[in-house]
């Protein structure tokens, strides 16, 4: 048989399948299988967007190609949605449209860094940004966040990391996986470094309609200088409970955009075009619903955060948007042998720390936001009986 690329060969398989399929030794004995590893939205589509997305698919018209940066009408309105989030000048030539955030990560990524180069991520790291990297060549080099700071990486820190073949940072907030929100005033100063460093700032904001209300406009994109240096990451997948339909957007000085126009025609040449024209119009009329997810999503939190301090040994670290990051009570043992037995024994999948980064193996990955409150507590309830 041919030689396979080196680069892929050597990954792990997809790590989200390969845990949920530990549930299939559950015998059922503690109750219903309750699903904790991936960020998936918990609940439906707004109707006006079903109905929505079925007229848009049967329209003839787009089931042809269409714009490589994507469909004007979702261009604009995601352009003047930006704005007004950030109190910032946003315009359609400053958008890309993609097939999801992940898709938003590698073309930005393709068009910023090449093989051989490096780009600084917090460990712990969002494990397909990590991967990425991998399979294109470039060093995925790392900055540490520490437990007791809440999984917040410090300004100082990424400065000692970068080095002269560093090409970007790449930040997520609120993160993956650890939840955490990183401060308006650390995100300028991060975005002022890598200015002063003369590289890109790289800001996945997938989960951000999903925290607590902050004065975005203290960010990095509220300055006027942000399209020198950043790139904005978004999910419309999450937002808009659409994940199988992939639509993602990047936010970046015209100049990104261009370069990465170029990359996108040989991804996929253009986004699937029926999901860009059903979304388009409803930015605006689906704000109320996505704010009531938001409130939704912050229900589910506390009743996390509430729970899990009632198991002894656990501790949580770090929690916000999706995600809690907990530290489990069994020191010696590997995070994927504890959340081995967690989905065999329990019924609870999650995900290992290790899957994040390096002596990460005392945490586990809780995503909260699929489960409604009475099933986080029972999750936390089963964690005591875990022998």
């Amino acid at each position: 048989m041919p030689a396979f690329n080196p680069l892929v060969e050597t990954l792990t398989a997809p790590p989200i399948p390969h845990v949920q399929s530990w549930a299939r030794a559950y015998s059922g004995a503690c109750g219903p299988l309750i699903d904790l590893s991936q960020a998936v939205p918990g609940y439906a589509p707004h109707h006006d967007l079903l109905a929505a997305l079925g007229q848009c698919a049967s329209d003839p018209r787009l089931a042809g190609y269409g714009a490589i940066e994507g469909e004007p009408e979702l261009r604009t309105a995601y352009a003047k949605h930006v704005a007004g989030l950030y109190g910032t000048s946003v315009h359609m030539g400053s958008v890309q449209i993609t097939a999801g955030c992940n898709q938003a990560f590698t073309a930005a990524l393709m068009a910023v860094a090449s093989a051989g180069d490096a780009v600084l991520l917090t460990n712990p790291c969002y494990f397909n940004h990590e991967t990425t990297l991998t399979m294109l060549g470039i060093s995925a080099n790392t900055v540490a966040c520490k437990p007791e700071l809440g999984f917040v990486p410090g300004a100082a820190d990424i400065d000692t990391a970068i080095t002269p073949k560093t090409k970007a940072v790449v930040l997520v907030s609120p993160n993956n996986p650890t939840g955490a929100v990183y401060p308006a005033e650390l995100l300028c100063e991060i975005f002022d470094l890598c200015k002063r460093r003369g590289i890109w700032l790289i800001l996945d904001e997938t989960y951000r309609d999903f925290m607590d209300p902050l004065d975005l406009a203290s960010g990095p994109m509220g300055r006027e200088d942000w399209r020198e240096n950043l790139i904005q990451l978004y999910s419309f997948s999450k937002s808009f409970c659409i994940p199988g339909h992939r639509l993602g957007a990047v936010t970046a000085g015209e100049a990104v955009i261009r370069q990465m126009a170029k990359v996108m025609d040989n991804l996929q040449i253009c986004a699937p075009r029926a999901v860009q024209h059903a979304v388009a119009p409803l930015i605006p009329v689906l704000e109320n619903w996505r704010e009531q997810n938001r409130q939704e999503i912050n229900r589910r939190a506390s009743a996390m955060q509430s729970s899990i301090a009632l198991v002894p040994g656990w501790k949580l670290n770090s929690i916000g948007a999706y995600f809690a990051f907990v530290r489990h009570p069994y020191p010696g043992r590997t995070s994927a042998d504890v959340a081995q037995q967690l989905a065999k024994q329990l019924g609870l999948i999650t995900l290992p720390g290790s899957y994040f980064g390096e002596e990460l193996d005392d945490f586990l990955r809780l995503a909260f936001a699929n489960v409604e409150v009475s099933p986080i507590q029972e999750a936390c309830a089963r964690l005591k009986s875990l022998t």
